[in-house]
């Protein structure tokens, strides 16, 4: 029993989450993942793991400008990591990372199947942006809030998306507008290397996605916190089909 219980668990596909920094009540730091991303990827019969940066830096307390470039060291601790997994997840968050940028650009270039959720979605959208000095950049603008406050924790569905039928994400979705969640403070107002095919009904951007790739696609809501509504379903499974993992009959 033991034997056929191992096998159907390497059956599964191994879905990295890159980890987070957080600060708990007793002033601790750690890196770590929502329990919302784990549950989700377990309904979606795949196995989920945490991807941890590779660099001996306090992330929380440490400010991106202060952060030194990854070695070639790191970047291969990073490539090892990524190599256990069949695909990845890059959550939201409130801090963005040199690691979090060489992960979306070697899973771009390796065409490793990954998903940005929220500052994930932001991230991605600016991989390549760089300063006058050649240092990383992260454009966002603070949410203008003309109509629809974009930070709403509390409720399931805050506002309608639309999303362009020409795009690979509307193939996903079979649905051109529907509700979404929103906690965000901040928003993207333009893409470098991904196309824009989805937008909030007072103009922000909420969906990208690189043509290149065959998933490789960032949204600005939050599907973990919606596996029970059909619409973010498909966007789920498709992920995990997306790296050869089969859905429950």
């Amino acid at each position: 029993m033991e034997i056929f219980a191992t096998l159907d668990l390497m059956s599964k596909p191994i879905i990295g989450i890159v980890g987070r920094c957080e600060q708990d009540d007793r002033g601790k730091f750690h890196i770590s993942t929502r329990e919302e991303y784990r549950q989700a990827l377990i309904k979606m019969n795949a196995n989920p793991i945490c991807i941890l940066p590779p660099q001996d830096v306090t992330y929380y307390s440490t400010r991106i400008s202060q952060t030194p470039p990854l070695t070639e060291a790191e970047k291969e601790m990073l490539q090892a990591q990524i190599k256990l997994c069949d695909g990845i997840i890059l959550p939201g968050g409130f801090k963005t990372s040199e690691y979090d940028r060489y992960i979306i650009s070697y899973c771009t270039e390796h065409d490793i199947p990954i998903l940005g959720i929220c500052m994930g979605m932001q991230e991605m959208a600016n991989l390549g942006r760089t300063d006058e000095e050649g240092r990383p950049y992260f454009l966002v603008e603070r949410n203008n809030e003309d109509g629809i406050n974009h930070c709403e924790d509390d409720k399931k569905y805050v506002h309608k998306v639309k999303i362009r039928k020409d795009s690979k994400l509307y193939n996903i979705l079979k649905e051109e507008e529907f509700m979404v969640n929103s906690f965000h403070n901040f928003h993207i107002t333009e893409s470098l290397d991904y196309d824009i095919v989805g937008y909030s009904e007072d103009g922000l951007i909420e969906a990208i996605e690189h043509k290149e790739n065959k998933f490789n696609i960032g949204v600005q809501w939050h599907p973990e916190r919606l596996v029970d509504d059909k619409i973010q379903e498909r966007l789920l499974k498709a992920f995990i089909q997306s790296v050869g993992g089969k859905e429950d009959e």
